[in-house]
Parts: structure tokens; sequence; C-alpha cells
């Protein structure tokens, strides 16, 4: 398969497999907590990626694992509790769609510390992005007060961290394998992610049923939606550009809204015309 064929390819396969992690995430937090979730994942995923790629990660140089570091710190460590915390409050399918915002933050923050190019067309979606994300909030405060949609901040936090984490792989590892990048990562992370664990209650709770059924759906989420997500992800970063890469988040609120819909979520017309601008306005950001 061609190059270009190929990209697109790997952001459809992404697409699919990130836009059910909403749905994986609400699922898991019937029986853990946000901060049992986001350890979970982790651990699951750095299991799964040390028993993969534990080879591949002594290739990299020892000048890099301060990059590595700090990639899994942005990318993945601080996201995984923050959506978790988030999806306490705000419907799964709202999440994604905020989540939607991460190639407008990555030009933003390219921009800003690495020195890519506005463009007048690229400012204009930004705003517009920032105009839909508001409309989306604000109405879904108006219309859901049983949520608390102050946590919609986490994820736009989240979205930042993610901005910051392509820029990141894309200036400093980009002649690494992905799988190095990847098993680096969680092999940093496993340590502070079972360390945040003990200082919950999980083990005591483990027995229970609605526990075990949630570890499941975080099992899952770590195995596929974390850890060979991330190993496609940083490929993709590779053969092409952050702001294409990150473009994967104009289809991740397509599934989760099916998602959604079969788990009963519903968005009300003026948060689907904001979720539109949303998309549009990222799309004129993305757009070279």
């Amino acid at each position: 398969m061609e190059s270009k064929q190929l990209k697109w390819a790997y952001l459809v396969v992404l697409a699919l497999v990130w836009g059910s992690s909403f749905i994986l995430i609400k699922k898991g937090l019937v029986g853990l907590t946000a901060m049992q979730l986001g350890s979970l994942r982790i651990i699951f995923a750095s299991i799964f990626l040390i028993f993969i790629g534990f080879k591949s990660a002594a290739k990299i140089p020892s000048f890099k694992w301060k990059y590595i570091a700090l990639t899994s710190l942005f990318g993945t460590f601080i996201p995984a509790y923050l959506f978790a915390i988030a999806q306490t409050e705000i419907d799964s399918s709202v999440s994604s769609i905020l989540n939607s915002l991460t190639p407008l933050n990555t030009l933003v923050i390219g921009a800003l510390v690495f020195g890519l190019q506005f463009k007048r067309n690229q400012t204009f979606g930004i705003l517009i992005g920032l105009i839909g994300s508001a409309l989306l909030i604000l109405n879904g405060a108006f219309h859901h007060p049983e949520q608390n949609y102050y946590y919609a901040i986490l994820v736009l936090i989240a979205s930042i961290c993610y901005a910051v984490n392509v820029n990141l792989i894309k200036k400093y590892l980009h002649d690494l394998s992905p799988l190095s990048i990847t098993t680096g990562n969680f092999i940093v992370l496993l340590v502070p992610a079972f360390t945040v664990l003990l200082f919950t209650n999980f083990f005591s709770q483990v027995g229970e049923l609605k526990v075990q059924e949630s570890v499941l759906f975080i099992m899952i989420l770590g195995v596929v939606g974390t850890g060979l997500a991330n190993i496609l992800f940083f490929k993709l970063i590779q053969m092409s550009s952050p702001v294409f890469a990150t473009s994967v988040t104009y289809l991740i609120p397509v599934v989760a809204f099916c998602w959604g819909l079969l788990d009963h979520e519903m968005l009300t017309p003026v948060q689907l015309f904001g979720a539109f601008i949303v998309l549009i306005g990222v799309y004129l950001s993305a757009k070279k």
C-alpha cells in the first residue's frame, strides 16, 4: 500500500479505536474511581508493551530518555487521569468532541513553542473552534444542570497535553521507531501509575463483581486503546505531520457519538451545532 493510502488507513483505524475509548471509560467508571481507572489503564498498557517491545526500548539513546519521559507525561499520564475525572461529570460524547480541539492546540503550541508559522485561515479556524467549544459547553451546562460542565475544562487541558506531545515527538523523537517510543513511555509510567493505584482502595474492592467487570473494560482500553493505538499513532506522526496525525480527532467524535447514542446519551440541537462549529474550526486550522 502506498504511503499516502497507508496514512489514511491508519487514521481510520485510530478513529475507530480511540472513538470507542470514551465509552470504555464510561463503563470503567461504573466500578472504579477516576484515579483507579487512569492507573489501571496505564498499568495494563505498560505490561503489554514491555512484554512485546522491551528489546526495542534498549535502542533508545540515553540522551533521548528525557524526551521519552516528557512525552509519556504529556501524551499519556496526565490525560489518562484528566479524561477519567472529566467523565465522572460529563457525557462521553461531549468529552470526545472537546478532544477534537487537539489539532488546533497542536498548531498553537507548534507556533508558540516550536516555531511553526500561522496562516490566516488557521488563525480563523482557531477562533471558530473556540467559539464552538464555548457553545457546546455553555449549552450543555444549561440543559444538563445535573452535570458539572466545569469538568469540561479538564478535557481541554488534556487536548493541550496531547498537542505538546505530538510536537515533542516530531521534533525530538522522529528518528526512533514507534514501538521504541511507546515502550519507553510506558516503562517510565509503570511505577508512577502503580504508586497512584496503591493510594486508592482498589485492592480491597477487587473482589466485587462490578469492579471486575470495569477492570475488563479498562484492560481492553489499556492494551488496544492505549498500547497498540499509541504505536500506530507515533508511526502516523512520523510518516505525515503532527497536524495531520491529530486530525484523527475529526473522526473520533463520530464514533464516540454513535456509541453514546447506543448508551442513551443525547446532545441538544445547539450542542450538535456547536460540535459542527468545532470541527469546522479544526479543519480550517489544519488546512495548509
